[in-house]
This record gives structure tokens, sequence and C-alpha cells, in this order.
């Protein structure tokens, strides 16, 4: 069967979602929310291809943002619950955002009760950030509740405090996790803040609930949701973003030429650095369609990103057969948190954004052009 990520139609490099995938994904979370009455909303900081609204709306009730921007992205382009979570707001951010969001989640009880009086008056739903102390994410770089992390307000800072006006806790420590680690998350933040969930009206769980991969346990996820909503009678919000674009849709590259240096380096028409740099900064080895680990198969290559940074280099890798200039790689499980954090760094040529309909045809959404590269540094 003829990969149908080698469509001739598909330039390179380009990011390409598979619409019939992201439709399975959603399917999947429209069972978790009827079955648990929890919410799911979209994290915008993982995914927010707004090319695929249509499609996503019709199945999640809203999205959450990190900014002003996403917010904005949310309540034009989404058009149904926006949340809001930030480290800090400037005042200009709150003027910003209150007249787009719905709910929002405040860091500390020092943003709270500067901008107490004014969320109040606008009529948005507030909540507090909490930090259960508890570690669930296995890379630091990712982990919200680290000793020192500045993400959270724990259990010590909230005694004696004055809660009126809010109206929900949100808290947010897994990262690609399954629901064991929820559950562990949820006896944590249990123990320490029950007494104030009582108070509650609704509790958000943020992301990292990784639903969509094969082999995570719905069924017990949903249990953990129905559980939380009868013990405390509030509104269970999840915020995932890796899970509803996972397994989406690859980065498709191009080998442009093939050097000799201490062995075979394919140098290819997208960077590291500038596309895919969860690469550099974990580090983290994105899979290939039909390449495996160095010497495994014939024939091995570094492969090389197409930038000036002497590290921008993806890894080694192994194939069946030697590679050619113009040979097509597919980078696999490119659309979460990879194309949101892209650059246009060296003015590489950026990769296009296309959909992989559900009938077999391909649409190109955009293309990027020089001046998309100039007007980001006027």
């Amino acid at each position: 069967m003829t990969n149908p990520f080698l469509n001739s139609d598909i330039p390179s490099p380009c990011y390409v979602c598979d619409e019939a995938a992201l439709e399975q994904n959603l399917k999947l979370m429209q069972r978790v929310q009827q079955e648990s009455e929890a919410h799911i909303i979209l994290a915008l900081k993982g995914f927010s291809m707004w090319s695929t609204f249509p499609l996503v709306r019709e199945y999640l009730k809203g999205c959450t943002a990190s900014s002003v921007w996403e917010a904005r992205l949310a309540a034009e382009e989404f058009g149904r619950e926006v949340h809001a979570y930030a480290p800090a707001y400037k005042q200009a951010d709150i003027d910003a955002l209150l007249p787009l969001v719905h709910h929002i989640s405040f860091n500390s009880m020092s943003q709270w009760h500067t901008y107490r009086e004014q969320v109040l008056a606008a009529g948005v739903s507030a909540g507090l950030r909490i930090n259960p102390e508890h570690q669930e994410a296995e890379t630091e770089l990712y982990d919200p509740s680290a000793p020192g992390s500045r993400l959270g307000i724990r259990l010590r800072d909230l005694e004696g405090a004055d809660l009126s006006g809010i109206d929900g806790l949100h808290v947010h420590n897994l990262c690609e996790c399954d629901s064991l680690a929820l559950e562990r998350t949820l006896e944590a933040v249990e123990e320490k803040f029950g007494d104030i969930l009582h108070q509650m009206k609704w509790l958000n769980l943020g992301g990292g609930h990784l639903m969509t991969r094969q082999g995570y346990d719905v069924d017990h996820l949903i249990s953990q949701l129905k559980r939380l909503k009868k013990t405390y009678n509030l509104q269970v919000i999840l915020e995932p973003g890796s899970a509803v674009a996972w397994q989406t849709g690859p980065l498709i590259a191009e080998v442009v030429d093939i050097i000799e240096n201490d062995g075979q380096i394919a140098l290819l028409d997208i960077s590291a650095t500038a596309h895919m740099p969860d690469v550099l900064e974990m580090p983290y080895r994105p899979t290939i369609t039909n390449a495996r680990e160095p010497g495994v198969l014939p024939h091995t290559y570094k492969l090389g990103g197409n930038s000036c940074l002497a590290g921008d280099v993806i890894g080694l890798y192994s194939f069946e057969h030697p590679l050619q200039r113009g040979d097509r790689i597919i980078f696999e499980d490119m659309m979460h948190y990879t194309m949101v954090k892209t650059s246009f760094f060296n003015g590489v040529e950026h990769p296009g954004i296309g959909i992989l309909r559900r009938d077999g045809r391909f649409e190109l959404i955009r293309k990027f052009t020089y001046e998309d590269f100039r007007d980001r540094l006027s």
C-alpha cells in the first residue's frame, strides 16, 4: 500500500495533518466527555492549527490560551469557551483578555488580588493554579511540580487566604502521562486541597492526559473523572494538547545533499533548531518512516538540518537502501508541540502547512514566503 504522505502534491518541506486521524482522536475524546460529564478543551500551546478548528469544535467544548494572542485565536477562529492561564499578567493583558475569556486562572495570590475587582466586574470565572508538589513528568524541563517551580500555589501559601470570588482550581503537572499518573496526582491534590475543592465550582486538570495513545486505559480515566465530579459536585475540565493531535501527521522533508565526514551525512531542507526544536531541547528523537536505529539496517546516515548552527543535527538513522538527493524523509507525529514552536532562524525555508483530507485529497493551507520572514523582523 502506497504511503499517503508520499503524494506528489505534497511539497517539501511541509507539515501535513491527517484529517481522518485527527477526527479519530476527537471521537475518543467525545466518548470521554459523554461518559464522564467532564469538559475537554483544546490547549492551543500544543496544537493551534486553526484551519482544523471547524472539525475540532464539533467535538470539544472550547480552547485554553496561554496568552492574549492565543485567546484571540480561540475567540475569533474557534468560537466556543475560552479559558486562560499564564504565570503572570500585565495590566494590558487583563484589559485585552477579559472581553475574550470565560475562565481565567491566576498563578499567585498577589496576581489575583491585583485584578480581583476587574475580573469580578467582567463576570469572568476566576481560578487559582495550585501546585500539589507531586512529580510525574519524566523530563525536568516539563515538570511544573519540580522543586523551586514558578508554576502554581503551594498549600502553605493558601493557608488563611480569603478565597471569596474564586470559582475553581487549576492543576497541571502531567506530560504525556497515563491515567495512573493522573490517579496519583489526584491523591496528592485531594490530600492537600480537598477541603478547598468542596468550596469550588470547577477543577481544571490541565493537560498531559495522553488518552489517544495506544494502550491508554480510557475506562480508568473516565472512572477517575466521574468519582471527582460525584465527590466534590464540581465541573471537571481537561485541556490536552498532545492528545488531540497525537499521531495525526508528519513533517515531510527532502534530502538536498549527502557528504562524508566520519560517516555519511544527509543534509535536509528542514532544520532541527528552527522546525523541531524539541530534538535539541529535550533531547527528543523523532520516528522516521522506514528508518531504524543506527546500524540496524544496511545504510546509516547522520541527518542534518539546513542552518549554520553546528549542532543542527537530528540524529543517526539507518535505512534499507542508500539515500539519494531528492528522497523524501517522513518525520512522524509532528503536529503537536512542534509546528507551534517553529521559527524563521537563518531564514531557512519554513515548512508549508497542509491537510490530507478524509477523501485522500491533499490541500495546501499555507505556503510561507520571504515577506513572512521579513515582516517578523521589521
